[in-house]
């Protein structure tokens, strides 16, 4: 019997078959996740901030960024069998979820989350296959290791599996 893990925000987690990931309540943070096709073994990554290095303070939970988020969930996924070589990546998320005025870049963390998860997957070689990023909507995800599917669901909108 297969069962859904739940990675809440700023969390991590890896699943292997039949198991899949889900994540709910998706704004302007971006679910990273990663799939090793030979293992069937795949991750998710629930990232808040785009940049470790730009934040003073608590960086005591790495899932909480895309560059230390990405780089934990790999080395779980590694520990477990997975191949850096050969992981894939799927992302959704990153909505502007509110309207700033100003030249406030604030507004504007959700692109900023997303530019960083593809600059470290980027860095890293890994390819993202597909992505539903963006918009001013939320999200929900659900990820199924065994067959790669990235189910996206939006309140008024149609699933997306991409």
């Amino acid at each position: 019997m297969s069962e859904i893990i739940k990675v809440g925000m700023a969390d991590l987690k890896i699943a292997s078959p039949p198991d899949g990931l889900i994540t709910m309540g998706l704004g302007s943070c971006v679910a990273v996740a990663l799939r090793d096709p030979i293992t069937k073994i795949g991750g998710m990554v629930h990232v808040m901030l785009p940049d470790s290095t730009a934040i003073r303070g608590d960086h005591s939970n790495p899932a909480k960024f895309a560059d230390t988020g990405i780089a934990e969930l790999i080395g779980l996924m590694e520990a477990k069998g997975a191949k850096r070589t050969r992981l894939t990546a799927k992302l959704a998320g990153g909505a502007t979820m509110f309207a700033v005025s100003g030249k406030s870049d604030w507004g504007l963390i959700g692109k900023r989350n997303v530019e960083s998860c593809r600059k470290v997957l980027a860095e890293l070689r890994i390819p993202v296959l597909s992505e539903s990023t963006g918009e001013n909507y939320g999200r929900t995800v659900t990820f199924y290791p065994e067959t790669g599917e990235y189910h996206v669901k939006a309140v008024g909108k149609e699933l997306l599996i991409i």
